[in-house]
């Protein structure tokens, strides 16, 4: 394994994934700045959070137009892992790597708060290590967080078990009140149609050390190593 973590103007959680990274595993962490045209050989691409370009435009349609984000197409069209969090979701999204689009939170604020999730499928590369009852609290930070697709597109998604992760209460019950952002069907994060590209809004990165007083992120971690 050897891993990549993508930084462009604006990011701000890639230092959290490094250093979840480099805890965890001894395997090489590299640095990949966004006018990179190759990855360097990295197996595992990581997508951080952010503010990408400042969120200009949209959130995630400048940094889709960066030159690495050709390189991790044909990666993850190779079957290459990849997963985007939070800003990364959105990059992944508007690049077409991922179904669907982030819209505004529907109570039009900035959500910044821990929330509760389980995983939808427990047979994906990065959940494979996740007991399918369990609940994760994690933290969210977004503005534009909201899943959105159309209906074939979602119905697709559900039947393929695409579904990543989603929003429940504490007991593990997937309600509207335990929907922060007003994601379809509770949707907190994706995989592509051959589940080798990841997208969560939540932040794992930010809940996977002792530290942080919370290590349910690890979990998360722990699956795709």
């Amino acid at each position: 394994m050897k891993f990549g973590v993508v930084i462009f103007p604006g990011s701000n959680c890639d230092q959290d994934l490094i250093k979840v990274l480099q805890t965890y595993t001894s395997e090489p962490v590299l640095k990949l700045w966004h006018k990179d045209t190759n990855l360097q050989g990295c197996t595992h691409i990581f997508v951080p959070g952010g503010f990408s370009y400042g969120d200009y435009l949209r959130s995630g349609a400048i940094a889709k137009l960066s030159p690495i984000m050709a390189a991790i197409a044909e990666h993850a069209q190779n079957g290459g892992f990849v997963l985007g969090i939070c800003n990364g979701f959105q990059i992944l999204c508007e690049s077409g790597l991922l179904p669907g689009a982030l819209l505004r939170n529907t109570n039009m604020k900035f959500n910044c708060k821990n929330v509760h999730l389980k995983a939808g499928n427990t047979h994906l590369v990065a959940t494979r290590k996740i007991d399918a009852n369990k609940v994760l609290c994690v933290p969210i930070a977004h503005g534009e967080g909201c899943f959105y697709c159309d209906e074939q597109t979602l119905a697709d998604i559900e039947a393929n078990g695409q579904v990543f992760f989603r929003y429940c209460d504490a007991d593990g019950n997937i309600t509207d009140e335990a929907n922060p952002n007003g994601s379809l069907n509770n949707i907190a994060g994706i995989s592509n149609a051959t589940k080798n590209v990841f997208g969560m809004m939540p932040h794992p990165e930010r809940c996977a050390t002792d530290y942080l007083l919370n290590t349910d992120g690890k979990k998360v971690f722990d699956s795709i190593f």
